[in-house]
């Protein structure tokens, strides 16, 4: 892995960085699709951000963590309602598959998961 960033920005941004799964790299490793920092007006340190499915599983398991660490399946259908609203929330539908995966993860359908999308859709333009 890369080593450890001494910046005072990497420690700045580290709750950010560990929320979103993001790692901290030194330019000298930063590769093309990395995002480069900057500090006082010069490049200080990349960002290497996950891919976005290792995302949604972070999303659902923190999901899980809201929940008091039952297994989403457990939930009721209105707590399955409130974890697809928080996951539309945080953008967990723009994944590929985002649907189907969120789907198989509260044990329901995909048309399940488009119902409670729809449900939300309706309630917010009522």
């Amino acid at each position: 892995m890369t080593e450890h960033v001494e910046h005072p920005l990497a420690a700045a941004i580290k709750p950010l960085l560990d929320a979103v799964g993001a790692t901290p790299v030194r330019l000298d490793e930063a590769k093309a699709e990395d995002v480069v920092l900057e500090w006082e007006g010069a490049p200080a340190l990349a960002v290497r951000l996950p891919h976005l499915s290792s995302a949604l599983d972070r999303l659902l398991a923190e999901m899980t963590r809201q929940f008091d660490g039952r297994p989403l399946t457990e939930l009721d259908r209105g707590e399955k309602q409130r974890v697809v609203a928080l996951l539309e929330e945080r953008g967990a539908f723009t994944v590929r598959h985002g649907v189907e995966t969120v789907a198989s993860a509260l044990g329901v359908s995909r048309f399940t998961v488009y119902n409670y999308l729809n449900r939300q859709d309706g309630s917010k333009s009522g």
